[in-house]
């Protein structure tokens, strides 16, 4: 096992990554894999509790977001991609977690609220919905992580698991009720470190829509499959209610974040900004294209990565040399965490 800092994040599989998942968490994640020990969860049971008559979809949702990984630059022989069904130490740790959770708590979880609005679920969700929220702590605290990198709409996911993390090593690793999350003791006779939240440069990337985020169920993503033409088009449909290019403009909009983040010459960017916001002269439209030319030329070797990968099998491959890899770091978790609530009667060994 490395000695280095422990990542851990991972994404759902609902489809095909899009650029609020690049700039939010997985550039993050490529940035951090050459000095940390890096896993990334492909979140498949996860997506059962909102999709489970659609096991077929889920599968080649998974594997698509395995050669979304690769295009965006994540290397498997530094980080290890592994299937959530495919690590049961995260399941036990669940059920664990469950009991050190009020319901009311996890249904406070605003990330949640706001996941069964915009999925329309009302009250039409299955048990196991609220309980993923459970599950998302014992995904970050099996491999006892010491930072998230996530976007900013997950941080009460990050603040739920923190509190799991530090009520367990109080009731049962015998840490003072006072101390705190960052003093040396935690780590010393805590099982579990206190994670942190490392949120990307770009917390919250908005739609093409130019109101809400970036999301695949409201149908305002930029995929990284896309072609110029559909990243053009795609652009061109961004509101900002600006009426003349003599206008001056909301240096705030989603347009605008659009330029900071994509436009690679930070001077360009700055100028354009600066023309935006002063109405000197320079249309809405001008800006969407230059910024769409910059999204395409970014997009350009991702999609040439991912033309690379292969066929499903070298998917699969790359998924299970990465879920060994998982199994080794959770079951010795999960052993340390049984350990220290009574639950530790003799070892066991996986077959992996």
């Amino acid at each position: 096992m490395s000695n280095r800092e422990v990542i851990l994040t991972g994404d759902t599989p609902t489809g095909q990554l899009h650029l609020g998942h690049f700039v939010g968490s997985v550039r993050r994640r490529v940035e951090l894999q050459d000095s940390h020990e890096c896993f990334f969860l492909l979140a498949n049971m996860h997506a059962f509790t909102t999709r489970a008559s659609e096991p077929d979809e889920i599968r080649s949702d998974t594997l698509e977001i395995v050669r979304d990984y690769l295009a965006m630059g994540i290397d498997p022989d530094k980080s290890a991609i592994f299937l959530q069904s495919e690590t049961p130490a995260i399941a036990e740790l669940t059920f664990l977690f469950s009991m050190l959770l009020p319901f009311n708590r996890v249904m406070r979880n605003p990330t949640l609220k706001e996941e069964i609005k915009v999925k329309n679920l009302g009250e039409n969700y299955s048990f196991g919905f609220p309980l993923y929220a459970v599950g998302q702590t014992a995904d970050i605290l099996a491999f006892r992580a010491h930072s998230v990198p996530v976007g900013e709409d997950q941080i009460p996911h990050i603040e739920l698991t923190r509190e799991v993390a530090r009520r367990f090593n109080k009731l049962y690793c015998g840490i003072d009720e006072n101390v705190e999350d960052d003093d040396p003791i935690m780590l010393e006779k805590g099982v579990f470190p206190i994670p942190k939240a490392d949120v990307g440069k770009v917390g919250k990337l908005m739609g093409t829509d130019g109101v809400n985020k970036m999301s695949k169920s409201l149908g305002n993503v930029i995929l990284i499959t896309d072609t110029p033409k559909q990243v053009k088009k795609k652009m061109g449909k961004i509101f900002t209610g600006r009426q003349s290019p003599t206008d001056p403009g909301d240096g705030e909009n989603a347009l605008m974040q659009y330029v900071e983040t994509f436009i690679p010459d930070p001077e360009r960017a700055a100028e354009l900004k600066d023309k935006y916001v002063r109405g000197d002269n320079i249309g809405d439209g001008h800006i969407k294209v230059e910024v769409a030319e910059a999204i395409s030329e970014m997009l350009e070797p991702m999609q040439a990565r991912r033309e690379a990968v292969g066929n499903d099998a070298t998917v699969i491959d790359i998924i299970k040399s990465g879920t060994a890899r998982a199994n080794a770091k959770t079951e010795e978790t999960l052993a340390m965490a049984k350990d220290a609530c009574g639950l530790q009667f003799f070892g066991r060994e996986l077959g992996f």
